[in-house]
């Protein structure tokens, strides 16, 4: 299936590695033009390369850290400016915070905050005029599914119970906060949704962590909670993202979808 993405404009926020590299990669085989946020130099310059070898008309390596407003903004400008607007954002930025009611301190929360809500707000708000302006050239509302597009990946413990306190309220907030942007922005040309990945394995990744400190009890846990039998991939995710972000996903909209082998319990 053509995605429709030949030299589209995409911006992908958290993507050294893991699911935002998977995702630049899936898109750039698309033809796409696309950016590539993380804070990582080496990290983002490899992604890049990579990009660029699969397809992308354009690949551009941006080392900032989306947890600090003025970096974050400077890296959208700097997106915008040099792939030629934008015509989608992908902000994937997160990680969890241990910790219980009696256990995390305001800055605990903080921290989980800036890294799991934060930037997704701030991304949406930097780029939104952008965004607005690449669907008026697309011709949108006359051609009604030419939208640009945001996706904020939260994960299926915003959704459900499963993962530590603060991890999940900050993914449960990303989810909201995506419904109620794609029925704000919708007249404005912005279609925004969230993806929730269920336990994704790869490389340098929370799981794999996991698994290397406790291999048995890791397994125990993949059998028990995923009815496949094995983990994600970052593949797989971020192949539903390529096609989330293209016109082929037009009248998806509000919606969370989720990405987990059955692993959830939520309807």
């Amino acid at each position: 299936m053509d995605l429709e993405l030949t030299e589209k404009c995409v911006l992908l926020i958290g993507a050294g590695r893991g699911l935002g590299g998977a995702a630049a990669l899936a898109i750039a085989r698309e033809g796409a033009r696309v950016a590539v946020v993380a804070r990582t130099r080496a990290d983002v310059e490899a992604r890049a390369s990579e990009c660029e070898a699969a397809g992308a008309r354009k690949a551009l390596a941006i080392a900032a850290d989306a947890t600090d407003a003025a970096q974050l903004d400077t890296a959208i400008e700097e997106s915008a400016s040099k792939l030629g607007g934008l015509d989608a954002v992908v902000t994937l930025v997160g990680g969890s915070q241990p910790g219980g009611t009696a256990e995390l301190s305001d800055a605990d929360w903080r921290s989980a905050y800036d890294r799991n809500l934060w930037p997704a707000i701030r991304a949406s708000r930097s780029a939104l005029p952008h965004l607005e302006k690449s669907a008026a050239k697309r011709g949108f509302p006359r051609a009604a599914r030419e939208t640009s597009v945001i996706v904020h990946v939260a994960s299926i413990y915003g959704r459900e119970g499963g993962g530590a306190l603060s991890y999940n309220t900050a993914k449960a907030a990303l989810i909201a906060l995506a419904h109620e942007q794609a029925r704000e922005l919708a007249a404005r040309g912005v279609r925004v949704l969230s993806v929730a990945p269920g336990s994704i394995l790869h490389p340098g990744g929370s799981w794999e962590r996991r698994q290397k400190a406790d291999p048995g009890g890791i397994a125990a846990f993949v059998q028990r909670e995923i009815p496949f039998g094995r983990f994600g991939t970052a593949e797989e995710v971020g192949e539903v993202i390529a096609f989330l972000v293209s016109p082929r996903a037009s009248w998806i909209a509000g919606a969370c979808v989720v990405v987990d082998g059955a692993q959830s319990r939520a309807f």
